[in-house]
Order: C-alpha cells, then sequence, then structure tokens
C-alpha cells in the first residue's frame, strides 16, 4: 500500500464520527498510562498527561452529543431476528449516551458538579447493560458463520470459497466488536462497582486502548 493510499484512507477515517472518536480514546489512555508511570518520579509530566486525559475524555463526550438517537432510533424499528436482545441491547446504548451529556455539562461547569456522579453512574450502567447484550448477539453471530463454514467447507460449490472468505472476514469483524465491548465493560463496571482490579490504572489504560484500536481497525477504510 503505498503512502498517498494510507492517507486518503486516514482522511476518510478521520472524516467519520467514530474515526474521530477512537483517535481521541487513544489520546484519553495513553495519557491515563502515562500519568501512572509518571506520578511518582516525574509529578510535573505527569500533571500534563492528566490534563491530557482529562481534555480527552471531555472532547470525546463533545463529540457524541445526539449519539443516543441512533439507540432510539433502533428501537424504533421491528427488532429482528435478536428480538428483546436487540431491544435491551440498543436501549442500554441510548440511555449510555443520552444521560453522557448530562455527565458532559456537569464537569465542564454548565451543571451543578454534583450531577456529574450520579449522571455518570446511570450512564455506565446502561452501557455495561448494552454491551451485555451487543456481545451476546456477536456470539450467536460467530457461532452460526462456524456452522456455515463448516457446512460450505463439507459440501463444496462453486462459490463455497468466496462464501467462506466473507464469513471469515464476518467473524474478524466480530471478535473486534466483542474485544472492544469486553474491554468497555470493564471500564463500565469500574464506574459502577468500584474494585481494585477494573479501577487501577493499567487496567483502564489497557481496556481503553483494546476498545480504541479494535474499534481502529472496524472503521479502516477497506
Amino acid at each position: 500500500m503505498s503512502t498517498g493510499d494510507t492517507l486518503d484512507k486516514l482522511v476518510v477515517f478521520l472524516a467519520k464520527r467514530d474515526g474521530i472518536d477512537k483517535l481521541v480514546k487513544t489520546f484519553q489512555y495513553v495519557s491515563k498510562l502515562a500519568h501512572w508511570g509518571a506520578e511518582s518520579s516525574r509529578p510535573e509530566f505527569a500533571k500534563r498527561a492528566k490534563s491530557w486525559e482529562t481534555a480527552s475524555g471531555l472532547s470525546r463526550k463533545a463529540f457524541r452529543s445526539g449519539r443516543f438517537l441512533t439507540g432510539f432510533n433502533a428501537l424504533r424499528r421491528a427488532p429482528g431476528e435478536f428480538g428483546a436482545l436487540a431491544v435491551l441491547a440498543n436501549a442500554g446504548e441510548m440511555v449510555y449516551f443520552f444521560f453522557d451529556h448530562f455527565t458532559w455539562l456537569s464537569r465542564v461547569g454548565v451543571l451543578e458538579v454534583w450531577l456529574a456522579r450520579r449522571a455518570s453512574f446511570v450512564s455506565a450502567f446502561g452501557e455495561s447493560v448494552g454491551y451485555v447484550f451487543f456481545i451476546a448477539m456477536d456470539f450467536i453471530m460467530i457461532r452460526r458463520g462456524l456452522r456455515q463454514e463448516r457446512k460450505l467447507l463439507r459440501e463444496g460449490g462453486k462459490d463455497a470459497d468466496k462464501e467462506v472468505r466473507k464469513i471469515r472476514m464476518d467473524r474478524v469483524m466480530r471478535l473486534m466488536a466483542t474485544a472492544a465491548n469486553v474491554a468497555d465493560l470493564i471500564i463500565g463496571i469500574a464506574e459502577i462497582e468500584p474494585n481494585p482490579f477494573c479501577n487501577h490504572a493499567v487496567t483502564l489504560g489497557i481496556s481503553g486502548l483494546v476498545s480504541a484500536w479494535a474499534g481502529w481497525y472496524r472503521n479502516w477504510p477497506s
């Protein structure tokens, strides 16, 4: 791939809201790890890293303004073959993005400071519920794809190789989505039920980067 092709794809990637979100999410969690690593030995650098982390987190919340409408619009439509799983997943996502507005407005000083904690808890709870059901749906589709692949390999046919490649690509994308959702679920649990493992800076940093980089892979133009 030439440098020009890569640059063209990067421009397309960053033109998307999800593309910008994954870039800034990378900044957010790299700076979190930098703050943790330098906190005791280089306090001035750690302070700057913390400022970068905070600014990145608030920027991401601003970029996500109105994102709850995606989940709301999905709920308006027929749930499809997944039924209740799809309804719960999209409802959780809608709650997450809707209450995220209040967290953002509170942290930038538009609303009362005390509201941030409550809104963040409700947002994280909805987020976690949504991730659980999105993960379940992806596993169902991965399992279904494996069965179809085995059948195609066993029976063959004119377009069998093409269909197998399509199934395998879909599986890779769903595994990337699952990795991102599991990582974000850990971050959500850290907000809902704080504990030494989920709330450790390394756990949060790695989880955030796994989610961001899985998103890079899924959203990168083909």
